[in-house]
């Protein structure tokens, strides 16, 4: 699940970033980051090194990710807005969801803790990148991108409540996530406002 995510999320902050013309450096940051920083903010609520610390793999995934990004750059005129990079966030939330649903589990956590956990895994890399990017994170104002992590992670925690195995409560976290988040592009589902409200 961690290696699915690493490289769909490098690949989707490096096609962000391509579209805002950085450079390859920046290109490459805001891959990194997007890839990585949701799991070290991970690693260090559970009290453990960061993977990407510890593990070259992690490293190489992440670039593989940038180098797919870059290449669909050259082959396709925007990137960022095609199917493949669509599914591909919507394939890097599931994982990371589910990937951060195992790890808090593991630690212990609270239900609560295991629901933010997975939730911060999902999107914290993405609200790095935004930031990278001077923008404000979008996932605290419009889409239903978040919401899709939440109800993965309680999925995962209601499933392994009950009694089922550990691979069946990843399967239900990563489907629910999964299946929300690609129901969201299509049907444009987001979260209401308090401005809506007023207009009411």
């Amino acid at each position: 699940m961690n290696a699915v995510g690493l490289v769909a999320f490098a690949l989707v902050g490096a096609s962000k970033a391509i579209r805002e013309e950085y450079d390859l450096f920046g290109i490459a940051v805001v891959g990194l980051a997007t890839a990585f920083a949701g799991g070290a903010t991970r690693d260090l609520l559970v009290n453990r090194v960061p993977l990407a610390l510890s593990d070259p793999t992690e490293i190489g995934l992440g670039l593989l990710g940038i180098a797919l990004a870059i290449g669909l750059s050259i082959a396709l005129e925007s990137p960022d807005d095609h199917p493949v990079t669509l599914v591909s966030d919507a394939v890097g939330l599931a994982a990371f969801t589910t990937a951060g649903a195992i790890v808090a589990s593991g630690a212990g956590v609270s239900s609560f803790g295991v629901v933010v956990i997975a939730t911060i895994n999902a999107v914290g890399g993405g609200a790095i990148a935004d930031v990278l990017l001077d923008r404000p994170p979008f996932i605290l104002f419009e889409d239903f991108y978040a919401s899709c992590a939440v109800l993965g992670g309680t999925t995962y925690w209601i499933v392994a409540t009950v009694g089922a195995s550990g691979t069946t409560a990843a399967a239900a976290c990563a489907a629910i996530t999964v299946g929300s988040r690609l129901a969201a592009v299509t049907y444009g589902w987001a979260l209401p406002t308090a401005q809506r409200f007023e207009s009411i």
